[in-house]
């Protein structure tokens, strides 16, 4: 498994030339919440469908 430092290098290396640091930072902030929310669902932390449109309903109200 590579390290974080290791996988931002490669993911930047990816990126256009013309890459600005808002898009690398986009990149990454991107990234780094998926790989949150995968780590999330490997732990069980997860809704059901029917939970998350009650707590968004009870948003709307």
């Amino acid at each position: 498994m590579q390290t974080i430092k290791h996988e931002v290098i490669k993911m930047v290396n990816n990126l256009p030339d013309e890459a600005d640091y808002d898009e690398i930072m986009a990149e990454i902030y991107f990234r780094q919440k998926v790989d949150r929310s995968l780590k999330q669902i490997e732990e069980g932390r997860v809704i059901s469908h029917e939970e998350a449109k009650q707590r968004i309903s009870r948003w709307i109200k």
